[in-house]
């Protein structure tokens, strides 16, 4: 965590967070490290579609159509709370972590992760075995670590435009 933290501090840049099934933890793993003040702009918990909708901007026909524990979900998510956060990349996690699911037939375990940027906004879904808690935490750390290898992904543009 502390390596996301410094490589926001590098890039000069900042970071909101939306989660559901994470319930927190996303902000608390971003929060636990001394220092992050200075990159962290906010963070949302929208455990309810309504939340999603009026604080994060998800549509009502994307809820509607695709279901809260999807990409199309994941990304306007994303999007929407590095909006409301003013901030460079926008981090989501939307999933079932169980132990039942919501009757859409996806497993638990399901989960979709999104980013946003100025200039793109992508959405991966992965599929986490183990208990409520474990599902939770890789959904967390692979949430970080998607973060992490955006502003890598930044920073290695930064370098081919000197």
């Amino acid at each position: 965590m502390k390596a996301l933290i410094n490589r926001l501090l590098k890039l000069k840049k900042h970071i909101a967070v939306a989660e559901s099934c994470t319930g927190g933890l996303l902000s608390k793993r971003i929060t636990d490290v001394s220092g992050a003040s200075a990159v962290y702009e906010c963070g949302v918990t929208s455990y309810s579609n309504e939340i999603k909708h009026r604080v994060l901007g998800v549509k009502r026909e994307t809820l509607d159509t695709y279901g809260a524990v999807s990409e199309e979900t994941a990304r306007e998510m994303a999007e929407g709370v590095r909006i409301l956060g003013n901030a460079d990349i926008g981090l989501s996690v939307t999933g079932l972590a169980g132990p039942n699911g919501d009757g859409s037939g996806k497993p638990v375990g399901t989960v979709c992760i999104g980013v946003s940027t100025a200039e793109r906004c992508y959405a991966t879904t992965f599929v986490f075995a183990g208990k409520r808690h474990e599902i939770r935490r890789r959904a967390a750390k692979m949430a970080l670590n998607m973060a992490y290898d955006e502003l890598g992904t930044e920073l290695k543009d930064r370098r081919t435009k000197r």
